[in-house]
């Protein structure tokens, strides 16, 4: 059995490297602990935000999300979801419902929303994604609360 060591693989006409398709080609993490609450229908901007730059248009971003959620009423929703641009571009969750909702019928209620998705982004230009926030059913969304960590994950995978 033969073993091949080498410290960098560099494709032959561009001096890139080798672009392997199925794997993880880069991650990009953005992380928050500080509060943001609304008590909007529509979804607004969290402070959490993340950006990263694909290395091909056929690249795939695996979007991971872990955000702290916690609904301030009675029966009311607080949700969270993932936009690509700005909470005015695309939402890639539910239309109303995003990725999920923190609620409670007869408690103030706290959930982690744990979401991943892969998006087709079809760009080789710096893609952002932001989590945005909204309640349903009026009362008070709050991200982070009491400083629990949201967290927001990208990944390219090569296609």
């Amino acid at each position: 059995m033969s073993t091949l060591f080498v410290d960098t693989i560099n494709e032959k006409t561009t001096n890139n490297g080798v672009y392997i398709p199925g794997h993880v080609l880069q991650v990009v993490s953005a992380s928050t602990g500080n509060n943001v609450s609304t008590t909007s229908t529509s979804f607004v901007t969290s402070n959490l935000t993340a950006t990263i730059t694909p290395s091909s248009t056929s690249s795939k971003i695996l979007i991971l999300l872990n955000a702290a959620m916690y609904n301030s009423t009675n029966s009311v929703h607080a949700v969270a979801t993932v936009f690509r641009g700005t909470v005015s571009g695309t939402n890639l969750g539910h239309s109303d419902a995003g990725f999920g909702t923190s609620y409670a019928d007869n408690a103030l209620t706290k959930n982690n929303i744990s979401a991943n998705y892969l998006d087709s982004p079809s760009t080789t230009s710096a893609t952002t994604y932001t989590v945005g926030i909204k309640t349903i059913n009026s009362g008070t969304a709050i991200f982070s609360v009491n400083g629990e960590t949201s967290v927001l994950t990208l990944m390219e995978i090569g296609a």
